[in-house]
């Protein structure tokens, strides 16, 4: 095997061979020796392959800035086996770290930031996504700000009572939660002998207890959330198909011109005891047409979903404004209340796979539409697009 270079002597004509080259950024694992999810990986690399791409998956430890080829894992299709091998030095890092405990490590947070000054590589979407910034950038702007459910950080007994004066259903959510782990939700119902009304998720289904006291709920909310960082979040009565909530994901990536775009709306119905509509949590994946028409006219229905994808580019627009990091895709989740209005629930920075067939090819053409925007411009600024 080649030995490898120990400076930056040569790296343009190693880059590739002229070829842009993408890499999947990930984490090492000592049993499986990367993290990720494999058949996404695979299905990136096979893509970037028929784009004229060089794509293969790179974890932290063997990224060097100081070197001209680096190790990197490839994907053979015939035998479906990954292998190492000396790889060109990146034009694109594409960060998929799977998880927020590994993105903050020390030795990741300090190779991320190194990779965002060097002038060689264009590394996107470096961070997940908290929840409380999400709402503070998109309370900045008043075309989002509409879209914002009253949110506030989950701080004291006092501010939590404050809260379910003025709205008497809430959401709890982690700050920093993925896929609707960790979120409990409050009723109020005054004229019972136990008003509070705490239903919590688990992995498939939800707990419900019933609590006297606003102190004995704080308890209880307090012994779930464990001393993590939640926020309280008005809760809205969404529309919903025989009996159960719904939502809409969107998919939002940048194009070949850099510019944000659509690639798609899909709906997610929650599961019969489920207080999300995560697919990992129960929830299934539906036909936003369908479900909007069970609840609206048909008119109404494809006129809320024009709303939804020009919703979803302001919103685009903003966090990356709000976050100025730059930011080539997110996936948002977007609730329909009962009357027809938009809301805004939250942005997820690493979007999990779309099933729905025509958004997932979409999805991985468009990554490499902006691959290839990223090598011909070397001086996009955040926000701007």
């Amino acid at each position: 095997m080649e030995s490898l270079l120990p400076d930056h002597e040569g790296t343009e004509g190693l880059r590739g061979n002229g070829k842009p080259v993408l890499a999947i950024l990930t984490i090492d694992d000592d049993i499986q020796l990367f993290r990720g999810n494999r058949s996404n990986f695979a299905d990136l690399i096979q893509t970037g392959e028929q784009r004229g791409f060089i794509v293969y998956v790179l974890t932290v430890k063997n990224l060097y800035l100081s070197r001209s080829r680096l190790k990197g894992y490839v994907f053979n299709a015939n035998e479906e086996s990954w292998s190492q091998q000396l790889m060109p030095f990146p034009h694109i890092i594409y960060n998929r770290i799977p998880l927020r405990e590994d993105e903050m490590q020390k030795t990741v947070r300090d190779k991320i930031k190194a990779c965002m000054k060097d002038p060689r590589v264009k590394l996107f979407n470096p961070y997940f996504f908290n929840k409380w910034h999400l709402m503070e950038w998109l309370k900045q702007s008043k075309m989002t700000k509409p879209f914002i459910p009253a949110t506030r950080k989950l701080m004291t007994v006092n501010g939590l009572s404050r809260m379910m004066k003025k709205h008497p259903f809430l959401y709890l959510k982690p700050e920093s939660g993925k896929a609707g782990k960790g979120i409990m939700t409050i009723k109020l119902q005054p004229e019972k002998q136990m008003p509070y009304l705490l239903k919590i998720q688990e992995d498939r289904k939800s707990a419900t207890y019933t609590c006297g006291t606003i102190y004995k709920l704080w308890a209880r909310v307090q012994k779930e959330s464990s001393g993590e960082a939640y926020i309280a979040q008005q809760g809205i009565l969404l529309a919903s198909y025989n009996e159960r909530k719904f939502d809409l994901r969107a998919l939002v990536q940048k194009n070949e011109l850099g510019r944000w775009e659509v690639t798609g709306i899909g709906a997610r119905l929650a599961g019969s005891a489920s207080i999300t509509t995560h697919v990992p949590r129960g929830g299934m994946i539906e036909d936003p047409e369908k479900l909007l028409s069970s609840s609206f006219s048909n008119e109404h229905a494809r006129k809320i979903l024009i709303k939804a994808k020009q919703a979803s580019l302001l919103i685009a627009r903003q966090i990356e404004r709000g976050s100025g990091q730059l930011l080539g895709e997110m996936s948002m989740d977007l609730g329909i209340d009962i009357d027809g209005n938009l809301w805004f629930f939250e942005a997820n920075s690493k979007p999990m796979k779309f099933d729905e067939p025509h958004i997932r090819k979409k999805s991985l053409e468009r990554i490499f539409q902006y691959g290839t925007y990223l090598t011909k411009s070397k001086t996009e600024k955040a926000g701007g697009a």
